[in-house]
């Protein structure tokens, strides 16, 4: 009885030794680099609450946000710069149909959020049909002149515009008259505009005939995927609990997604409105409970409406003159 009341001392003391040090077969977190497209907003609130709530770091991952740079957030990927970033989904299919390595990993929203928009009150603009003739402040996408003919066809008009590249404020050119109209994300850039009480008119690009896309998506690369894959899904699953928990937590996530924007984000009133919207958009999260899958369907009817105007071309610069297997584009597996 002595002998084994002396060895329970002596393993017990060699417990409270050990206790508190982290185990010798335990590995450093996995580097994980994800670059922004923008300066930071609540497109990214998942990822900072991710970040922050520490799910990433239960998910045994060290995880990098890149700032954004003038270098898109796809190209960055594809060329293994960053290991994912956020995009849009008609970018993504651009780049991997021009021969990009990088695929959609997480539909962050479910729905388009961008709109057609123009001085709120003119008399002159009651539908798209009537932007005939108008001047188009763009971005130099490629795809928007197509997005902008087909609206207005898809009305009744002939899609005839004026394109001048906005080297200003979208909303300071419309006041000032030197467009008619453009675009611009409602969830952000729409929700700033009705807190500064401007009067805005707005077309939704699905009422006149444009295939529903998810806006924003995280893309990798099949490089990455193929020799990081359970690091891949970690990273997946904890950015959707980190998007999950900014739905039913919106002003602790605000809180987050401003903290750690290191300076970025100085207007806690729009970061709080434009998560609103986002939340009650079902944007974030659809009516069905549906958050981070990227949905099929879209993704071949934005994609065939990019091939039928002639947007999609290959490494060549050729324009595709059939669909692609669009189903290459894009994974939900590593939500599974």
């Amino acid at each position: 009885m002595l002998l084994l009341t002396r060895r329970q001392t002596i393993f017990a003391a060699i417990a409270a030794s050990l206790a508190g040090r982290p185990a010798f077969a335990q590995s450093a977190p996995a580097k994980v680099r994800i670059a922004l497209d923008w300066t930071p907003n609540t497109n990214h609130i998942g990822i900072y609450v991710a970040k922050a709530k520490g799910f990433y770091a239960d998910a045994g991952l060290d995880v990098e946000i890149l700032p954004f740079t003038d270098t898109s957030a796809g190209t960055l990927v594809s060329n293994g710069v960053a290991d994912f970033g956020i995009s849009s989904e008609i970018e993504t299919l651009t780049q991997r149909a021009g021969g990009g390595d990088v695929k959609m990993v997480y539909g962050v929203v479910q729905t388009e959020t961008a709109r057609l928009i123009f001085k709120g009150g003119r008399d002159d603009i009651k539908s798209p049909k009537d932007l005939d003739g108008k001047t188009y402040g763009g971005f130099g996408g490629t795809w928007e002149s197509a997005l902008i003919s087909a609206m207005i066809r898809n009305d009744g008009g002939k899609g005839d515009v004026k394109t001048v590249t906005l080297g200003t404020s979208a909303y300071e050119a419309l006041d000032n008259g030197s467009i008619d109209f453009t675009l611009e994300i409602y969830t952000w850039e729409g929700i700033a505009a009705e807190l500064e009480k401007r009067k805005i008119g707005r077309f939704h690009y699905s009422d006149y005939g444009i295939p529903d896309e998810q806006t924003t998506v995280i893309v990798s690369s099949d490089a990455y995927l193929s020799a990081s894959r359970e690091h891949a899904r970690a990273f997946i699953q904890a950015t959707r609990k980190g998007y999950a928990y900014s739905v039913d937590h919106p002003d602790e996530a605000c809180d987050l997604l401003i903290s750690g924007s290191n300076g970025a984000l100085m207007n806690t009133e729009l970061v709080k409105a434009s998560q609103k919207a986002l939340i009650e958009g079902h944007f974030l999260k659809s009516e069905a409970g549906v958050i981070g899958t990227l949905d099929p369907a879209k993704a071949d009817a934005i994609g065939g409406f990019l091939v039928e105007n002639g947007i999609l071309v290959d490494a060549n610069g050729a324009a595709l003159k059939e669909n692609p297997d669009f189903s290459t584009y894009y994974t939900n597996e590593l939500l599974d």
